[in-house]
């Protein structure tokens, strides 16, 4: 089990963290004496750690440099400070992420997973791909953006797997018809250009608008550009 060091002076969300990473065989710690964050830290030996910015006493920077004194494990900014300079300091020292509050549990989730299996080869269990706050999770064929539950047939799931999977290429629609190929449900070009622009039109009514591009002759792409 992996265990997560949560600095963060809202009890209410470091509570919730350490609920929800329990799902992903994580043990989640919360932070106790904010005068003695390096003492905990080396009482817990986290394979992860969460970090605020404003913190009791010193701040969140003051902490990853006094983290980094000590050790490389990964270091996750959470912050409702999340001007770019802010952004640009904590990669600057040595973080491995940000990630702007309020956020999405589910997105958090899947940024912790995503630096774990960056840094351990960690991926035994890991059933979920985010991309631009949208959470796709393999373990229910769910995909989850802002708070909301975006319905999937069978087909717009295995369409988005395999385009998520290869987000920043482009996928071909022999690939596609493959992976629809795989079940017993018959598709031809027509079946999965009317399952592609379903699903199109899906995402941008729950805000995901220009998710998936046509590259005209060639597949698809999500692209990673921002």
């Amino acid at each position: 089990m992996y265990k997560l060091y949560i600095v963060e002076d809202d009890a209410g969300i470091a509570s919730g963290i350490c609920e929800q990473v329990t799902k992903w065989d994580i043990k989640g710690y919360a932070v106790s004496n904010f005068r003695n964050i390096i003492g905990e830290f080396s009482e817990i030996k986290p394979d992860i750690v969460l970090l605020d910015v404003s913190l009791p006493f010193f701040n969140g920077f003051h902490w990853c440099s006094e983290i980094r004194r000590v050790s490389k494990v990964p270091i996750i900014f959470i912050s409702s400070a999340s001007d770019n300079m802010n952004m640009v300091m904590a990669m600057n020292m040595g973080a491995d992420d940000f990630v702007a509050k309020p956020f999405d549990i589910n997105v958090l989730t899947a940024k912790i997973l995503a630096v774990l299996r960056r840094t351990y080869d960690y991926s035994e269990g890991i059933t979920i791909i985010e991309h631009r706050g949208a959470v796709l999770n393999m373990s229910d064929n769910s995909l989850v953006y802002n708070g909301e539950t975006v319905p999937l047939t069978k087909n717009e799931y295995r369409i988005l797997l395999t385009l998520m999977e290869d987000r920043g290429k482009v996928v071909s629609r022999e690939k596609l018809m493959e992976k629809l190929w795989a079940t017993d449900t018959f598709v031809d070009e027509n079946t999965l250009t009317v399952n592609v622009n379903r699903l199109r039109k899906k995402l941008d009514s729950y805000g995901l608008e220009g998710f998936i591009t046509t590259k005209v002759g060639v597949g698809y792409l999500i692209s990673t550009e921002e």
